[in-house]
């Protein structure tokens, strides 16, 4: 009686897919994507894989946590091109970038230790800009570029015209104050000012920093694991 079974270095795609609990459709699809290496095929047109596809598999899905999709995607197909010297510089920038995101997310945390009560106030709240920059220790000026590129949003008092900062603007500059003075450019500090926003203040914001913190690190960990199959991978190639 016939059988169809796969034998240990021949495997059907609906094996290989299994195996890693994927389509056979996925599989196909990374093959023709330069994923895998290209699969032999029988007299009949059938695809047949083998553990040095199973191998490439594993390295991919392992590096898809730390890397993302595309890189990973690129790094594979580098490899499989020959092209290691490539794969590797893939690597690299994705460690630079964690390294990045690691000492921006110190930068935002230390400048939320370094931030002070407020100590310019005005009658009825608030204050207005030569206050504010005189606590500050800079220049009207830089507070009307900082509002020119969103830092800041300062109201018009309605009797003078003046602009006049709330607690929540106050907040903000002193923020955008302390990153200054870590070296952030102004358009590195909009997004992270819009995220005090959005968070509704600093206190939510702690909340936030301690996910991407927490994200940060499965990220660095998840890059260990892709490199550790990557290299079973290229040694399985030889």
């Amino acid at each position: 009686m016939g059988q169809n079974l796969q034998t240990e270095d021949r495997l059907r795609p609906v094996d290989l897919a299994r195996g890693h609990g994927l389509s056979t459709q996925a599989v196909r699809n990374y093959e023709e994507a330069g994923i895998l290496p290209t699969a032999r095929r029988t007299l009949h047109g059938y695809r047949t894989y083998t553990s040095l596809h199973s191998g490439a598999l594993r390295a991919f899905l392992a590096l898809v946590p730390g890397h993302g999709h595309q890189t990973a995607t690129s790094i594979m197909r580098a490899v499989n091109q020959g092209s290691d010297d490539e794969a590797f510089r893939l690597i690299d920038e994705s460690h630079a970038q964690l390294l990045d995101d690691r000492q921006t997310l110190q930068a935002v945390e230390s400048a939320l230790r370094d931030l002070e009560p407020p100590t310019v106030a005005e009658p009825g709240g608030g204050t207005f800009i030569g206050p504010l920059a005189q606590d500050l220790g800079i220049r009207p000026a830089t507070l009307r570029k900082w509002e020119r590129v969103g830092l800041v949003s300062p109201r018009r008092d309605p009797r003078t015209g003046y602009r006049r900062y709330e607690e929540a603007d106050v907040r903000d500059a002193r923020l955008a104050h302390q990153l200054r003075r870590g070296g952030y450019l102004l358009e590195q500090i909009a997004p992270l000012i819009a995220q005090v926003r959005s968070a509704g203040g600093l206190e939510p914001l702690e909340a936030a920093l301690c996910d991407w913190r927490g994200r940060l690190s499965a990220r660095g960990r998840a890059m260990l694991t892709g490199a550790a199959e990557l290299e079973a991978y290229l040694r399985q190639r030889g």
